[in-house]
């Protein structure tokens, strides 16, 4: 009992201390390029949408209270309160797999986590929802799989799983491996699943919570599908090992390096067939991550992946390197609470992510002079640009040197919704994306629920360095005149962090199909 309780403290410490942290970052970093386009699928919400299915929209709209409160904290609220309810949860799965002290463990390791603690603990990402939904159904899925006699707890226990696969459908189209892991399960070990009517009921269910999507794409001749087969289709391109040593390097660093050797350690353990947890619950939690896990490795041969993609199936072996480590510790004959590979899972992840917001905010290398791709850029500077541009709009409408209802133009979704959230919205000005679809992405949306672009208008086109474009030869004989462009100069401290080009556009001729 008194171990049980120091448990549960040091498991309250963590989650209350890493939600602290958390929300100081999330209100104390701008947007990054991702973000500010999720914000997008709330302020325009529909069935689903190019990208995505819609729960990440939905999620957003009932934390900010349909955008009333739309600052960073506000969007990313999401994150830091499903984030620490995922602590909690991964504990509780932990717990009944093994005991308490792998569900202790497991938490670190999720805390150590940058896939957990940052991706889907602060940026808010379809991500976000999906990892809460997944640790739902594992904990209801792990806890029935196994079971030879159904109780009706059982039995409802599948329906529930089945509406919470739904849910993290709703969020990422990848949530399927959820299915994939409890049938192959089904099929390989528990075929009298089989037999119950629940479990037909509990796919059926699923199917009708993402109904929303396949509607949506009916009505947008699946578009969002095809899109998403486009960027893992293997057939137009041959063997490409940097792709695949780019996939290897970023989930090892996402992971969290730490957390990825002690998940190495514990496969080694289960090809040795060591005991250190139930053969039932081994099996299901190996359904549960390696065919998500290895289906983009595959995909990484051939095509560039993101090494997020595969995210969802590190918990299941999260869960399982902390058994081995429990189980480890046990025979050495040492317990202890807070063991050294978490200490050190943990401070590692502290020392990347203080490194990465002091590169944010203060700029601890200078990417402008050095010239290299710093992803820092994305996520500062936008609140510096507004308070630039707005007087230069102002003074503009106002002198007549651009006509009153002039709109900000944009060639790709990012910096579009950075634009947008930042520029455009706050200050009641209306911004298109105008390219193709496949550049402009949910913008085809948004350009049309705005009235579109109308003969006559004009338009501000504004690009950072970073992310330059000649608006000369994108929009070439669209307007009758583009001026040279002002310079405004976005600075970290007294750094020069990058330059922004802002053009003036006159007189549209043809909007064309915009």
């Amino acid at each position: 009992m008194e171990r049980t309780s120091t448990i549960h403290i040091y498991l309250a410490v963590l989650i209350i201390l890493s939600a602290a942290v958390r929300a100081f970052i999330a209100g104390f970093v701008e947007l990054g390029n991702d973000e500010v386009y999720y914000w997008t699928y709330a302020l325009y919400p529909a069935l689903s949408h190019f990208d995505h299915p819609p729960m990440i929209g939905w999620v957003i709209q009932l934390f900010t209270l349909n955008l009333t409160f739309s600052g960073e904290f506000f969007l990313r609220l999401p994150s830091i309160v499903f984030g620490a309810i995922n602590t909690w949860l991964i504990y509780l799965i932990g717990s009944r797999l093994k005991n308490q002290m792998t569900g202790l463990y497991a938490a670190f390791f999720y805390t150590g986590s940058i896939y957990c603690f940052v991706i889907t603990g602060i940026l808010i990402l379809p991500d976000t929802p999906q990892l809460f939904f997944w640790l739902i159904s594992l904990f209801l899925l792990l806890d029935i799989l196994k079971k030879q006699d159904f109780l009706p707890s059982d039995r409802v226990k599948m329906i529930l799983a089945g509406a919470s696969i739904g849910l993290a459908l709703l969020s990422k189209y990848t949530s399927a491996f959820l299915w994939a892991g409890a049938l192959l399960y089904i099929l390989f070990f528990n075929r009298k699943w089989l037999r119950t009517k629940e479990l037909y009921l509990a796919v059926l269910l699923s199917a009708l919570i993402f109904l929303p999507v396949i509607i949506w794409n009916v009505q947008n001749d699946f578009i969002s599908f095809t899109y998403h087969s486009s960027r893992v289709d293997m057939t137009h391109s041959g063997f490409r090992p940097v792709f695949l040593a780019t996939e290897l390097l970023g989930q090892f660093f996402y992971n969290n390096p730490v957390n990825v050797i002690v998940i190495i350690l514990s496969l080694w353990a289960v090809l040795k067939h060591r005991n250190f947890i139930e053969k039932e619950h081994k099996s299901a939690l190996l359904l549960f991550s390696l065919p998500l896990i290895g289906m983009f490795l595959v995909f990484a041969m051939f095509r560039r992946t993101l090494p997020h993609w595969s995210g969802p199936g590190y918990l299941s072996l999260i869960l399982l390197a902390s058994a081995w480590l429990d189980d480890r510790l046990n025979a050495s004959g040492v317990i202890k609470l807070f063991p050294l590979w978490n200490k050190i899972s943990i401070v590692l992840m502290i020392l990347i992510l203080t490194i990465g917001i002091l590169q944010i905010r203060y700029g601890l290398v200078n990417s402008h002079r050095l010239r290299f791709n710093d992803p820092s850029l994305e996520m500062y500077g936008w609140k510096q640009l507004e308070k630039h541009f707005i007087p230069i709009y102002d003074r503009d409408i106002k002198d007549g040197r651009m006509k009153k209802d002039a709109v900000i133009i944009s060639p790709k979704w990012f910096p579009a919704a950075h634009l947008d959230y930042y520029l455009a919205y706050p200050n009641h000005i209306n911004l298109f994306a105008v390219n193709t679809l496949e550049e402009i992405h949910k913008y085809a949306w948004i350009n049309k629920a705005r009235g579109g672009l109308q003969t006559g208008t004009d338009a501000y086109y504004i690009t950072p360095d970073n992310y330059f474009r000649n608006p000369a030869d994108l929009y070439k004989g669209m307007f009758e005149i583009i001026e040279e462009p002002d310079t405004i100069t976005i600075y970290r401290g007294k750094i020069k962090l990058k330059e922004v080009y802002v053009y003036r556009m006159k007189n549209l001729k043809d909007p064309g199909d915009f």
